[in-house]
């Protein structure tokens, strides 16, 4: 018989405790693993498959236009991905952002969410034509962040100045959902003064609308103007579409009423539209914007 040998209490303790340290450890590599998960994914707690938030933000990320005070980069990373995961946001409508910033966003969140991006462009009366930029940050555009695939993308054909940023309009369709979804960002007022100081937001507005269809549709984004009304001069520039057909976030009955600013010049300039149910409409200050973001949430079940 093979002569064998005990192990000592000692060392037998000391083995107990290194199997039992290496499990704590793989414990601990799994509740760290589904932390991240959960983390890096949009917060579902608040949303269900009957509803669906979409958020509109003007994230101001050209520094040059007004925007060098607004807050870092990261700081802007940060509060984007924070309508994801804290305000529960599955669809983001975004104005003024950087396509780096809103990629390593896209990166944060995980490789269920997508992204559409167009860059805004510019030209001049000599014909000149370029891409607006960033700086360092990459091309500066409208964009749409979502957790669902996006399909059916295309820039939506609107006027715009012919010397001067080119804004637009960018359509997406969210198949998983079932809705077409648009992200606007319209010329501010006067911007076709190189055109006889023509009004370019009347057309721009009538693009959008008939781009989007009568019911499963949600639409908006920086629009440049206020809410039709008495107290606005530019209330002509407003199709009867968005009011009568649709509702806004924000609208509490069948005609346009007073609504919650947006913007630091105590203007509401965001909007966001829809033919489905409202359940809910939130104003958000990420603190790193002039412009606050604004959030609706619907009833997809109907439509």
């Amino acid at each position: 018989m093979p002569h064998t040998v005990s192990p000592s209490p000692s060392s037998e303790r000391r083995r107990r405790k290194g199997r039992y340290l290496a499990a704590s450890a793989a414990l601990l590599g799994i509740v760290s693993t589904v932390a991240v998960v959960q983390t890096a994914g949009p917060s579902r707690s608040s949303t269900s498959p009957q509803t669906l938030i979409t958020a509109t933000w003007n994230m101001c990320g050209v520094r040059e236009w007004n925007c060098a005070g607004t807050g870092s980069r990261a700081a802007k990373k940060r509060e984007l991905e924070r309508l994801a995961t804290r305000s529960g946001a599955e669809v983001i409508l975004l104005q003024e952002a950087c396509a780096t910033d809103v990629e390593a966003v896209r990166g944060n969140l995980g490789p269920s969410w997508y992204i559409a991006f167009r860059p805004y462009t510019w030209s001049d009366r000599a014909g000149r034509t370029g891409t607006v930029r960033c700086g360092t940050a990459g091309p500066a555009g409208r964009a749409v962040l979502s957790a669902y695939p996006l399909s059916a993308v295309r820039t939506v054909p609107s006027r715009q100045p012919s010397a001067g940023v080119r804004r637009g309009i960018l359509c997406v369709s969210v198949a998983a959902r079932d809705i077409r979804v648009c992200a606007a960002h319209l010329s501010p007022p006067r911007s076709g003064r190189a055109d006889r100081g023509q009004e370019l937001r009347d057309d721009q507005l009538n693009a959008l609308v008939s781009a989007v269809p009568e019911r499963r549709t949600v639409y908006g984004g920086d629009l440049n103007v206020d809410p039709p009304g008495e107290d606005n001069p530019d209330s002509w520039v407003w199709p009867d579409r968005p009011y009568r057909v649709h509702r806004e976030c924000d609208q509490e009955s069948d005609r346009p009423g007073p609504a919650r600013a947006t913007h630091v010049s105590r203007h509401k300039l965001d909007y966001l539209f829809t033919g489905l149910p409202v359940l809910e409409c939130r104003v958000r200050d990420t603190g790193v914007s002039d412009h606050l973001a604004l959030l609706i949430r619907v009833d997809t079940r109907t439509g």
